[in-house]
């Protein structure tokens, strides 16, 4: 059974369900995300999603940077028009492909550049869904938004969307363009955007939410036992709640997690996902194994009670923070 399919946000674009982060794919700055990355695993996973219906794919120029954008490139060539790619830009990106996690620019001559080399990185003259990475709070966001929405009249760009920014911000960028689609982490581990306005914020606009990251970073699949399982460049282990005396408290939110599973016949990763499904949103699951997709995919098909919904809910969220302090900085702008 094919995954099934729904309009993201009020401007007309179709998606499925589910979709496939890309992020895990390549490593970043020279360390690995989420362990070893091997390219024609990527590859293969990329293109088992499409047999599954998983055809919309989630990168950005900060990933890699740009080789996450050149590995989907190869992943989609000959078949452009089967997939909705979805890319994002913001942190800064100098002529020499280096790239500071502390700097963001969405001043509107950035965006241009930044669209082009994205552009030219996957291989396509146009991209699906285009968000803003990260606001910067050196540019009103009404700027960046009006330069972004010059590459939908142009046709590089069809849908626009923004990522990790405040309820305000949203406002004002709706009102100057309309914004298909909102993301942000969202799972049974972290539910900020319940209780900051957001989720509130684009349900009154019509605006689609993408939730990224669904499995706590892939600490929800149960497999993570102690710090030290993390590989050694692995940056969660730099997220205060992979951390210390916050890694043992969460891993009790796991082993809840995974006891209802059990009850269910499902993984832990397939009822966390269906929570996050029963919530009317989108969610994009980062894998890079082929072994992976199938069952991420069968997620979708889940169906909770909402006496479930409650109990996994009674658990509560996890403890400490979801990035370092320089990061969180740079959330709800």
């Amino acid at each position: 059974m094919a995954i099934k399919r729904v309009k993201l946000g009020s401007q007309g674009l179709e998606v499925p369900v589910e979709g496939l982060g890309c992020m895990g794919m390549t490593a970043i700055g020279g360390n690995d995300i989420y362990g070893k990355a091997d390219e024609t695993e990527a590859i293969a996973t990329i293109h088992r999603a499409l047999e599954l219906g998983i055809n919309w794919l989630d990168t950005a120029d900060a990933y890699g940077p740009l080789l996450n954008e050149r590995l989907v490139a190869k992943a989609i060539k000959g078949n452009r028009e089967k997939y909705t790619i979805a890319t994002k830009f913001g942190f800064y990106i100098d002529e020499n492909e280096h790239m500071e996690w502390s700097v963001i620019n969405g001043r509107p001559e950035y965006v241009r550049k930044a669209v082009e080399r994205s552009l030219q990185n996957l291989g396509t003259d146009y991209i699906d869904l285009y968000y803003l990475h990260r606001a910067d709070p050196a540019v009103p966001i009404e700027d960046t938004v009006g330069a972004m929405s010059d590459l939908v009249k142009e046709g590089k760009v069809k849908y626009l969307g923004l990522s990790e920014v405040s309820p305000e911000t949203l406002r004002k960028a709706h009102a100057v363009h309309p914004i298909t689609a909102l993301q942000t982490e969202y799972s049974l581990f972290e539910r900020e955007a319940e209780t900051n306005g957001v989720l509130d914020t684009i349900r009154e606009l019509g605006v689609g939410f993408v939730a990224y990251s669904p499995l706590g970073r892939g600490f929800i699949t149960g497999e993570l036992k102690s710090p030290d399982d993390f590989p050694a460049d692995d940056f969660r282990r730099y997220i205060p709640r992979f951390q210390g005396e916050n890694f043992y408290k969460n891993l009790e939110l796991v082993k809840a997690i995974q006891h209802l599973a059990a009850a269910k016949g499902l993984t832990p990763s397939q009822l966390a996902m269906a929570w996050v499904f029963s919530k009317g949103v989108t969610a994009i699951p980062g894998t890079k194994r082929v072994k992976y997709i199938a069952q991420n995919a069968a997620a979708a098909e889940v169906t909770l009670s909402p006496a479930e919904i409650s109990q996994l809910e009674s658990y509560g969220v996890a403890v400490g923070n979801r990035y370092d302090s320089h990061s969180m900085n740079m959330l709800n702008i």
